[in-house]
């Protein structure tokens, strides 16, 4: 656990694994407030933009449904815990896969149908795709505050392998539960895949990176011996 006034030393971890520049890092960090006031405002917009979905979805499958905006809400609350000096593993793995996974997938949809999203407002495309990206830089600055025990990326796989499952494959109650594309999920599209597999390979490869990541920074984490085992 890290005391709140200062900020964490940045570990000798491979650069593939700590690509943010530590400048960044740390500016993240010291104002480590306004980090979570940006989260909780893009988590509002979020529900808003998610509520023509909300509305047909029956509400025993809500929590699947609004990805980005339960994202930002999990960041929001990984950082005000460590914060206050109470850092939650659990929480900050899942603000960590959760960042990784919509802040790669929301991009990779926007461009896999760029031809489709033509309604949008160019500005609004815009800053759905980077407002994203920015959610991968956020995540990728969570080594500095947590060294993701094994049981707590295990918390968050379950999560996220359960919401894969209600997304593409098995949705329980309804239809499947991944975020609204702009195209029928049948329609062809690459290597002969439908749009539902272009968006569900995806989803699952993003999950896949972020499982790798938070297992990386554990391992090299204990080979410098910075904690005590996995």
């Amino acid at each position: 656990m890290f005391a709140s006034s200062t900020l964490p030393d940045r570990e000798p971890l491979p650069a593939y694994l700590t690509p943010v520049p530590k400048t960044l890092e740390d500016l993240g960090l010291r104002f480590a407030w306004l980090v979570v006031a940006i989260n909780l405002a893009g988590t509002v917009f979020g529900f808003w933009y998610y509520g023509p979905q909300l509305g047909e979805t029956a509400a025993v499958m809500w929590p699947w449904v609004p990805d980005s905006p339960m994202a930002t809400l999990l960041i929001a609350l990984a950082i005000a815990c460590w914060k206050v000096g109470y850092e939650q593993p659990w929480l900050t793995s899942l603000a960590f896969f959760g960042n990784v996974i919509l802040g790669l997938w929301t991009p990779y949809t926007l461009l896999a149908f760029a031809d489709a999203y033509s309604y949008l407002n160019p500005l609004m495309y815009q800053f759905l795709f980077w407002s994203h990206l920015a959610m991968v830089v956020q995540a990728l600055v969570l080594h500095r505050i947590s060294d993701f025990p094994v049981w707590s990326v295990g918390v968050a796989l379950l999560w996220y392998g359960s919401n894969l499952i209600v997304d593409y494959f098995v949705p329980i109650v309804g239809e499947p539960h991944h975020t609204i594309i702009p195209v029928a999920r049948d329609t062809p599209m690459y290597l002969g895949a439908d749009a539902l597999g272009v968006v569900a390979a995806g989803e699952v490869t993003f999950a896949l990176l972020a499982l790798f990541l938070a297992m990386a920074i554990r391992v090299k984490k204990c080979e410098a011996g910075r904690i005590g085992r996995p």
